[in-house]
């Protein structure tokens, strides 16, 4: 089977091994819709290809993924499932073969809570975490607002979330949200170990047992997707956002004092 070709989202399989790396060193890899789509559309491929026997998300060697591209957002929200924002959320949530992630560098946003989908995710020791929702008067996405509470515990998670300060990769470790952490620069290097060892193994054992792990939580996690959207889209548009993304443009702290 081919996979799409996108400059931004390169995909390459190598052996029984789907690799899907996000290529905008530019910009951090931050994400706009064409990314998004073009993750959605090689998820929705593997999931159909009987030689991906697991598949591989991975950035730059220095940096995984800023986040969102805050300009191209708010320029495309998305307005239904339709949206490629909302497909590559429902192709993590439907994903039928092991998933894991390689983060060296910064991992903001989405870069963090995708981690979540994942089964497995390997991390550098210099790797930084970032969720600054409420700092761009944002709401959690992803469904983070349901996994990270059931990884990290609800009080780590709201220290996470409400006071949206970065932490480090040996918090990430000790919250649930990576397996383990590497040497500088190697997170790709354990990765794609992983992958080569369960590319060996039984690969209906391998569904059947990733099925059974992972459907008790598909309808909530889905559940939680659109109901994380629908505030998502309504906070892209408050004033607090506004205010947010003009202090973001102008390089300045924001002020809420005028909020309530």
């Amino acid at each position: 089977m081919s996979y799409t070709a996108s400059a931004l989202v390169p995909v390459s399989l190598e052996g029984n091994i789907l690799v899907i790396r996000m290529h905008r060193p530019e910009k951090r890899n931050a994400l706009n819709v064409e990314m998004y789509g073009a993750m959605a559309q090689a998820l929705q491929q593997a999931n159909g290809d009987p030689q991906v026997r697991v598949a591989v998300i991975a950035g730059e060697p220095d940096v995984f993924s800023a986040g969102n591209d805050i300009m191209d957002f708010i320029g495309n929200p998305p307005s239904d499932e339709n949206h490629p924002v909302m497909q590559f959320l429902f192709a993590l949530t439907n994903f039928e073969k092991p998933l894991i992630a390689a983060v060296n560098g910064m991992a903001v946003g989405i870069g963090t809570t995708l981690l979540l989908h994942c089964d497995l995710a390997y991390a550098s020791e210099d790797a930084r975490f970032h969720l600054p929702f409420v700092n761009l008067g944002l709401c959690p996405e992803a469904a983070s607002s349901l996994l990270l509470p059931m990884r990290a515990g609800s009080h780590r998670a709201a220290e996470a979330i409400l006071l949206g300060q970065p932490f480090d990769a040996a918090t990430a470790l000790a919250w649930g949200i990576v397996n383990r952490l590497t040497a500088p620069g190697k997170a790709e290097e354990a990765a794609m170990e992983a992958a080569a060892r369960i590319a060996q193994q039984a690969p209906a054992a391998i569904r059947a047992a990733r099925q059974l792990l992972r459907e008790p939580l598909r309808l909530p996690v889905q559940d939680t997707l659109r109901r994380e959207a629908a505030a998502f889209v309504g906070r892209l548009s408050s004033p607090e956002a506004a205010e947010a993304f003009q202090a973001f443009m102008q390089r300045r702290a924001p002020d809420f004092s005028q909020f309530s």
